[in-house]
């Protein structure tokens, strides 16, 4: 689930902020914060897939209780069930696997019964809820479309929920949430389509799990002489390097360091994840300036031998 794009931002972030207190911060606190981070994301993504079964459990017990209240109607004793019966919560619920973590890493929405109850509200009064309970199809396929739209339409979108994520950790970027609901919707279709392997490991490999650690601390080791590479660039392209911005140093110390150390990776790979990074986390031009700077790094690296992959 946590794939190479996720973890180079998750670098360039710890990096950012080991550059930020260093001496006062270590690199081994900084490698646990990262790997923390890493691993909070990945609760995220359990959080969100635990969440459809326990609004859909709530919706049971209200419509339990308006079949036993004092004068019930006809709609209370015979209520529309087509969403508290959703096939797919049901195939969530019934998830050994996800249940395991949720009760390992204590996975649950019940501690904010408010935020449960205000975003049920919402999605039975969304347009997405009457259309599916109006529609006459009832299949597997329309339960995981409903769920798949709701997180991106109606829950994720909502106030109160990106306020209830922030508080839940500081390592929940609205970046992490906008990625992670991708994974969560392409989960839901796997486990409609009944695959076995539907719940998305943390890593896909050993090799990917070790990619974060091994970047930060290339990273750190290259610096010096990376940071002195691309001053020299700065400087025979007559910018003032004085007024690089640190995330932008970050940015093209991790691409450099990548470059050399990771000889798998191919070249323009690196280079282009870097360059998003900087349009994405940088200012305005860090994008055209970087990626400037880290084709003319390349060459010169190429050029004295230092690699040998393009």
């Amino acid at each position: 689930m946590i794939n190479r794009v996720l973890i180079r931002t998750k670098v360039v972030q710890n990096l950012y902020s080991y550059m930020l207190t260093k001496p006062d911060r270590s690199l081994s606190t900084a490698l646990k914060d990262l790997e923390s981070s890493l691993a909070k994301t990945y609760e995220l993504y359990h959080y969100l897939l635990r969440l459809p079964v326990e609004l859909t459990h709530i919706q049971e017990m209200r419509l339990d209780e308006a079949r036993n209240k004092y004068m019930p109607t006809e709609e209370d004793l015979n209520p529309n069930m087509k969403f508290a019966g959703n096939r797919l919560v049901a195939v969530l619920a019934g998830n050994e696997q996800l249940r395991q973590f949720a009760d390992e890493h204590t996975v649950t929405w019940n501690d904010d019964p408010i935020l449960e109850r205000l975003l049920l509200d919402k999605i039975l009064k969304s347009e997405l809820y009457q259309e599916y309970m109006a529609d006459e199809d009832d299949s597997m396929t329309g339960d995981c479309l409903l769920w798949q739209q709701l997180m991106k339409q109606v829950i994720v979108p909502d106030e109160n929920m990106a306020d209830a994520i922030e508080q839940r950790s500081l390592y929940w970027t609205e970046d992490d949430v906008d990625m992670t609901v991708q994974f969560v919707n392409k989960t839901l279709r796997r486990l409609a389509d009944g695959a076995e392997d539907a719940v998305l490991p943390m890593y896909k490999d050993e090799e990917d799990s070790q990619f974060g650690r091994e970047l930060f601390t290339a990273t750190v080791s290259l610096m010096p002489e990376n940071n002195a590479l691309i001053d020299e660039l700065v400087l025979s392209s007559r910018w003032d390097k004085n007024r690089i911005v640190l995330m932008d140093r970050i940015i093209m110390c991790a691409a450099l360091a990548e470059v050399r150390t990771f000889d798998k990776i191919p070249t323009a790979v690196t280079l282009n994840e870097y360059i998003e990074l900087a349009k994405n986390f940088s200012t305005p031009a860090s994008g055209k300036f970087v990626n400037g700077i880290l084709n003319n790094a390349v060459n010169r690296l190429l050029k004295d031998g230092t690699i040998f992959k393009r």
